[in-house]
């Protein structure tokens, strides 16, 4: 026996056979049930939590956005002098 012949597809939950157009209410209204039950289980941040984590995303985005910037001009600056002592520009 192979391994493909050992896998064997899920079952359909909810309404068995219902697939297609004619099972669009109990999918979606499964569907619907399921995503409440997973939101009820969902661990949300407190206020410090979310206060903390997005003072560090501010600082690294402005940390990084200098650090680019710099390295803009820098290697501007450096292409520019390449230009100018080759005689190109």
């Amino acid at each position: 026996m192979s391994t493909v012949e050992q896998i064997k597809p899920a079952p359909v939950r909810g309404t068995e056979g219902a697939r297609g157009i004619k099972g669009w209410w109990g999918n979606s209204r499964l569907f619907l049930t399921e995503v409440r039950n997973e939101m009820r289980r969902v661990t949300w941040p407190s206020r410090k939590e979310v206060y903390a984590t997005t003072l560090v995303v501010i600082i690294t985005s402005a940390f990084f956005g200098l650090y680019l910037f710099g390295l803009d001009i820098v290697l501007n600056w450096a292409v520019n002098w390449i230009f100018r002592t080759l005689g190109a520009a």
